[in-house]
């Protein structure tokens, strides 16, 4: 296909049809007339070889490759759009700028908190929002970061893309303080006899597969979405639960739980900012990566 032969403008027209499902709304959204979007519907008919709308009674309903479209417009719209914000200089204590950054709770916590209060002092005009990841990231991340600015992730998840090392981190488990059958150290047997709770995406993928090397396979009784709901799944019961150590400090006097060291060698944590490679010289992604570098750089050594 030849690009240069694309109107770029039928990107805008595409998602709003796909969107509407309705020629006069998607016109009246983009600023086109009726006759205008009915053309611009005609065009994107000729080009895909496919109607993409087609009247059910009395509204529109997509066809199946205008289904198959709308999730991939709307990931090319976004990544046009930031491609052609792309800024030669940035100022930060003038701009108006938001930043969208997908990240976990935990990094959120103990990065996301301090970076936002730097970014409030030193840029005013800018904005962060931060998202969670999907639940099976590692397949569509590049898709993914086209749309945003940013993932907070360590490494051993995500490959193949640009990043910036932030901060490191360790594991350790947490055992309620009424649990009596822990002693004042965690044994192997101990990760295999007791129940767990897991945090149920990816992101400890390193650490769990660390243990099924070690011959542990974790017997999972809950598992969540929040590694911040970690120490109340954990309290009053025999559950025991990984989680990254900076969290755990502080989370501390959020339940009754210790702190305890794994009883084998942890893969570190080593947690990091990764980008889409469209944003890699855009001036405002970079002033945004030297300060999340910054702010990282600057956490208390554990």
């Amino acid at each position: 296909m030849n690009l240069a032969r694309l109107d770029l403008n039928l990107v805008v027209a595409l998602r709003a049809l796909l969107e509407e499902r309705n020629v006069t709304r998607a016109g009246r959204r983009v600023g086109l007339s009726q006759p205008a979007m009915s053309a611009a519907l005609a065009r994107l008919r000729r080009h895909f070889g496919d109607d993409l709308l087609t009247r059910t009674g009395g509204q529109y309903e997509l066809t199946a490759l205008g289904q198959v479209l709308l999730d991939r417009t709307g990931t090319a719209y976004d990544l046009l759009e930031r491609l052609f914000s792309t800024q030669a200089t940035f100022e930060p204590a003038t701009e108006s700028r938001e930043f969208t950054l997908m990240a976990s709770d935990y990094a959120v916590a103990v990065l996301g908190a301090e970076l936002a209060r730097v970014i409030h002092r030193e840029a005013p005009g800018v904005r962060l929002r931060f998202t969670r990841m999907p639940a099976a990231p590692v397949e569509e991340t590049g898709t993914a970061l086209s749309a945003h600015d940013g993932l907070f992730m360590p490494h051993g998840i995500v490959s193949d893309l640009p990043y910036a090392d932030l901060y490191e981190d360790r594991w350790v488990f947490l055992v309620a303080d009424d649990n009596d059958e822990v002693a004042a150290e965690l044994t192997r047997d101990d990760l295999a006899r007791l129940p767990w709770v897991t945090y149920q995406r990816a992101y400890d993928t390193p650490a769990v597969r660390q243990l099924g090397m070690l011959g542990v396979e974790p017997r999972v009784e809950v598992s969540v979405d929040s590694f911040q709901v970690l120490p109340l799944m954990v309290a009053g019961t025999r559950r025991i639960a990984l989680v990254q150590e900076r969290l755990a400090r502080l989370l501390a006097g959020v339940a009754p739980v210790r702190v305890m060291r794994p009883p084998y060698d942890a893969v570190p944590v080593q947690e990091a900012l990764w980008w889409h490679p469209v944003h890699t010289h855009d001036a405002a992604h970079r002033w945004l990566r030297a300060t999340a570098v910054r702010v990282g750089r600057g956490l208390h050594d554990l």
